[in-house]
């Protein structure tokens, strides 16, 4: 299961309290109590696991440490372990209390989002020529605690995007090895998938009908994941009655959703091609040039037509400098030479 929303809560741990003691060598009997130590603080940290989340599927409060007691002889206690979260790239953070917001964007990226409380000061802080023998310590003060909301919005190279039963998920298995779920009926994928070709993540979005921008079907949930995508690869099934009206109603949900989703580089793929009459497929790829010329009609059991395919996604590798598949880069050029990644898949 993806968790890609969640509403927790986060404290830094509270500071440590100062202590009174004092010096029990004659002659000497000054105050020696030592001071708390600082709680500590929490830190979300950017990974590249779209599955991190959940952790915070059932635990929904975590705290810093706090910090330790000072003790005599002017020792301070010991600061509180800091509190370090693990959570995906493309996670936008948000203080639902401040309205303070975030976007984790690189792996190993930290921010801090509640700081640990101040230690408490031991009596030797409160000596005086007038109070030789303070009795006083400070408690530490609490840590910040704030209630955020983790939303998780994918960043991949390719966007599958369709009508449910478009042919997404078959698309993403061949071409990457993931195990999307596969069924002849809508929303087979209810949540999304992201499988790696060679250098591209390829990410599988839940299939979207009319009204989905507002919350029909699987509703809108699932359409951020697409913000952050390149290009769009739209599939449409053959088999359909009207491939026009369902290309149309992708587009017109995007457009609902935001705009700028529109905008973006789009390939169209006309899917299932072997399961009807080749005239009749001729037909709906020509109605389908008229929307974008860029459309293509695509089987993944053809070797063929599986081939444009990956001479799309050969011309983005190049274009991100990562070696297409067949070819080996010198270390000068990219580190490593590129291979194959096996895919994520959370089901």
């Amino acid at each position: 299961m993806l968790v890609d929303d969640v509403t927790i809560k986060l404290s830094g741990g509270n500071g440590g309290p100062g202590i009174v003691g004092f010096n029990r060598t004659k002659g000497n009997t000054g105050p020696t109590g030592g001071n708390g130590g600082p709680g500590g603080d929490v830190i979300l940290e950017g990974i590249s696991d779209i599955s991190a989340l959940l952790q915070f599927r059932f635990n929904k409060d975590f705290k810093g440490e706090d910090g330790k007691q000072g003790t005599t002889r002017l020792r301070d206690g010991t600061r509180g372990e800091d509190l370090i979260l693990k959570i995906p790239t493309g996670t936008v953070i948000t203080n639902l209390d401040t309205g303070w917001t975030h976007e984790l964007t690189k792996e190993g990226e930290h921010v801090m989002v509640a700081k640990g409380g101040y230690r408490g000061r031991g009596n030797f802080h409160f000596r005086a020529s007038t109070n030789t023998t303070p009795m006083e310590a400070e408690t530490g003060e609490l840590g910040e605690s704030f209630t955020f909301r983790l939303e998780l919005k994918m960043i991949a190279d390719v966007g599958l995007i369709g009508i449910p039963n478009a042919g997404k998920s078959s698309l993403l298995n061949e071409l990457t090895g993931a195990h999307s779920k596969i069924g002849n009926y809508a929303f087979t994928t209810l949540e999304p998938h992201l499988g790696a070709y060679y250098g591209l993540i390829l990410a599988d979005v839940p299939g979207l009908i009319e009204g989905s921008s507002e919350g029909r079907g699987l509703g809108d949930r699932f359409l951020r994941h697409i913000e952050r995508t390149r290009v769009l690869f739209h599939l449409v099934s053959a088999e359909s009655d009207d491939v026009v009206r369902d290309y149309k109603i992708v587009r017109q949900e995007l457009q609902a959703y935001n705009p700028a989703l529109t905008k973006k580089e789009e390939y169209v793929f006309l899917t299932k091609v072997d399961l009807v009459d080749g005239k009749d497929a001729e037909a709906k790829l020509r109605l389908l040039k008229k929307m974008n010329k860029n459309a293509l009609a695509l089987s993944v059991i053809e070797d063929k037509r599986m081939r444009a395919v990956k001479d799309i996604l050969n011309t983005f590798l190049k274009e991100k400098k990562v070696a297409p598949p067949g070819t080996t880069l010198g270390f000068s050029e990219a580190g490593v030479p590129a291979k194959k990644i096996s895919a994520v898949d959370d089901k």
